[in-house]
């Protein structure tokens, strides 16, 4: 099924293939995708080709959603209630690509708030977000990460993907023994909710900077009908919604839709051959 509703496309390498694994290299046997979404929403509109994808060929999917929705009230009447709203609307949204309630993460900080939390021990004496992400991460041995755009979409989106790219590889790091056992994860992807990423890596790879991401799914319509009907059980994000569902006309390729990425390696290695070189040529 999967082979005939996703297609997978490498910009750098310019492969394309029906194989998960040239938007997942080296995927085996009891994955674990994890998606970061700072809103309810963000992981559906940024990344849901992707979970329905991973689902669909075995793999355990969760969504960790780090701000509650207490900013997301477009009437006052719904001002004391939005919280409790939007999380039943994530539980009915979600369970429409096949994600339950059991594979919700709920950090629950206040919108647009994120970026204060960042860290282990805050100066107040209170929990970073390290010391939430690190254990749950290890406890449900997740071997991949899927994190929003950081460059310039929104403070909680720029907050969730430091997280990501920071405390990400910590969890297979050989310490902390107490917080579950090391967990490598694989590989790390940048989604976009709604935003261009940064030029940063089409500059270095010698593509155009109208050809940010690098890598790309192109899925049936029937999956983009399924994310579609998912996004609508945000009643209370109606107006939004729909404006955003209208922008996804926009990822229409001939009769598929796209979703695109940014593979990115949060631990990037100083080499020392090219400085050796360099000095050579002097």
């Amino acid at each position: 099924m999967a082979e005939e509703r996703f297609r997978y496309f490498d910009f750098k390498s310019e492969e394309y293939s029906n194989d998960i694994s040239l938007l997942l290299p080296d995927w085996g046997e009891d994955e674990v995708v994890v998606v970061f979404s700072p809103h309810d929403d963000d992981a559906l509109l940024g990344a849901g080709y992707s979970m329905m994808a991973a689902k669909e060929q075995g793999a355990e999917v969760y969504v960790f959603i780090f701000c509650r929705g207490d900013a997301g009230y477009s009437s006052l009447e719904e001002k004391d209630e939005i919280v409790s709203i939007r999380k039943e609307e994530s539980l009915e949204a979600y369970s429409k690509v096949g994600i339950d309630e059991a594979h919700i993460f709920r950090l629950a900080y206040d919108d647009f708030s994120v970026l204060p939390y960042l860290g282990r021990n805050l100066p107040d004496g209170k929990d970073g977000t390290f010391t939430k992400t690190v254990p749950a991460l290890r406890e449900i041995n997740a071997t991949r990460l899927l994190i929003p755009n950081g460059y310039r979409e929104h403070l909680d989106h720029s907050a969730v993907n430091q997280v990501g790219a920071f405390d990400g590889p910590q969890v297979g790091d050989p310490i902390l023994v107490d917080w579950g056992k090391e967990q490598k994860i694989k590989s790390f992807l940048e989604y976009a909710v709604w935003g261009d990423f940064s030029p940063e890596d089409s500059l270095i790879s010698s593509r155009s900077t109208e050809v940010r991401g690098n890598r790309l799914v192109i899925a049936d319509p029937s999956v983009e009908e399924e994310i579609r009907d998912a996004l609508y059980c945000f009643h209370s994000q109606e107006e939004i919604i729909e404006d955003l569902v209208a922008q996804r006309q926009d990822r229409k390729y001939q009769r598929n839709f796209m979703e695109i990425y940014l593979d990115f390696d949060p631990r990037p290695r100083l080499e020392y051959q090219p400085y050796k070189d360099y000095l050579d040529n002097l």
